[in-house]
């Protein structure tokens, strides 16, 4: 991978909403509120496909090398008096974040909408954020597809199974949302998605589909149906039949828990396993159920991937603020797929701070041990940082190994134990 021959300049964005460079300063990251500098090997080029952001009521830090310390920039250097806003970068799929976007929040400033904040900079005309590329898998790739072919083989989808309510909501999800799992359905590809849930058993503070009024809003709308088994089942038994590397996968970003929906899912994978044995089944969940779980699994489930944003019950209790289970349920959920030579991916959301401190590693690597998993999907946690970081009461001297050195420990203590962003195909093809 490639990296800087040195440090990126700050960036930052004038009142029109102009994003500039200031080499007077260097980009800087942060972490649970410390604001670092961060190393060459920790910075790669933006991913293509990625977001820049600019960040209402914060103002931008960057890092003084004449003094070797942190410095605030409270005004425009360019047009003195005017003001500035931080800005960050939104990474493409399938990487990873090291530090946060730095910036001091000012009274008053609004809770950021439900996206992760890398930090970036500019050097050699090109921008730099802090991350690594987490997956090889290039499904998600922006590189991997033209727009208007997706909108014309969407359609045409839509007018062939017009009475198919769940493929008329995903045509809403890839064609309003930009979905990408919408997006290679239509495409008849990959990972297609099975949301069935309008019903939720958690409150999930980072919920991208409901979001009580007066919080930041929601990036897409829920599923507001249950889907039949022969709706799911017409989706299903297409795709794994005709797509490259097939995967579908009950649990998306547009519905609320699919457990709940366990019935009607338990039928549709009857249904399509009756038809065909190619490709995976996934369920993505807060596996709350292990009962249900275990239904799923000997009707033909092949993967489950554990929603996690810690290994803590402490931490996990008020991010999820689960309703009628307990974390010792999703822990059960992992053992009852294991217990049914299934796959078990844990969605581990990660935010540097928190993810790699040295309390969370220890509780994660007893988490390993205890239920072990096969696979780990590194996810940068879609949340306003000083919102989740709050919301869990962390300390701000929190002692961290830093997100990159993390990752190393975790590879050395697990080395079986396999590392990406996507849910992989663990069925035949």
């Amino acid at each position: 991978m490639e990296h800087p021959a040195n440090y990126p300049a700050l960036l930052f964005a004038d009142a029109q909403g102009n994003i500039l460079e200031f080499t007077g300063l260097d980009m800087t990251g942060m972490s649970n509120g410390n604001f670092i500098r961060p190393a060459l090997d920790d910075i790669i080029p933006l991913p293509e496909g990625s977001d820049l952001f600019t960040l209402p009521g914060r103002l931008p830090v960057g890092w003084d090398p004449s003094t070797d310390e942190p410095a605030l920039l409270s005004e425009n250097p360019f047009e003195p008096g005017k003001p500035v806003l931080a800005v960050a970068a939104f990474m493409a799929p399938a990487h990873t974040a090291i530090f946060s976007s730095s910036y001091q929040t000012q009274a008053g400033g609004p809770t950021l909408p439900l996206f992760a904040y890398t930090a970036v900079g500019w050097y050699q005309d090109r921008f730099w954020v802090t991350g690594f590329r987490s997956d090889p898998d290039r499904r998600q790739d922006a590189d991997q597809y033209q727009q208007a072919d997706v909108i014309k083989r969407t359609k045409k989808k839509l007018r062939l199974y017009k009475d198919n309510r769940l493929v008329q909501h995903l045509g809403k999800c890839c064609l309003t949302y930009g979905c990408p799992a919408a997006r290679n359905y239509f495409l008849g590809r990959w990972e297609a998605p099975l949301p069935t849930s309008p019903d939720c058993n958690a409150r999930c503070l980072g919920c991208i589909s409901l979001q009580p009024s007066g919080c930041c809003p929601s990036t897409q709308d829920r599923i507001t149906f249950v889907p039949s088994a022969g709706e799911i089942s017409q989706i299903a038994i297409s795709h794994l039949e005709t797509a490259e590397n097939p995967i579908v996968s009950f649990g998306q970003g547009c519905e609320g828990e699919p457990l709940l929906q366990a019935g009607v899912i338990e039928k549709a994978i009857e249904r399509t396993r009756h038809k065909t044995s190619r490709g995976t089944i996934n369920l993505n969940s807060n596996s709350s159920l292990p009962l249900s779980v275990k239904r799923l699994a000997q009707a033909g489930l092949d993967s489950l991937r554990v929603s996690l944003n810690s290994a803590q019950e402490k931490y996990y209790n008020p991010y999820y603020r689960p309703k009628n289970y307990t974390f010792s349920d999703v822990m059960q959920s992992i053992d009852v797929m294991k217990e049914n030579g299934r796959f078990v991916s844990l969605n581990y959301f990660i935010l540097p701070g928190f993810t790699d401190s040295v309390q969370e590693f220890a509780a994660l690597c007893g988490l390993i041990k205890n239920h072990p998993p096969d696979f780990i999907q590194l996810r940068n946690l879609n949340m306003d940082p000083e919102w989740y970081l709050r919301s869990l009461a962390i300390a701000e001297d929190t002692q961290t190994l830093g997100i990159r050195h993390w990752f190393k420990l975790l590879q050395q203590e697990f080395p079986s134990l396999r590392f990406g962003y996507f849910n992989p195909q663990v069925g035949t093809v």
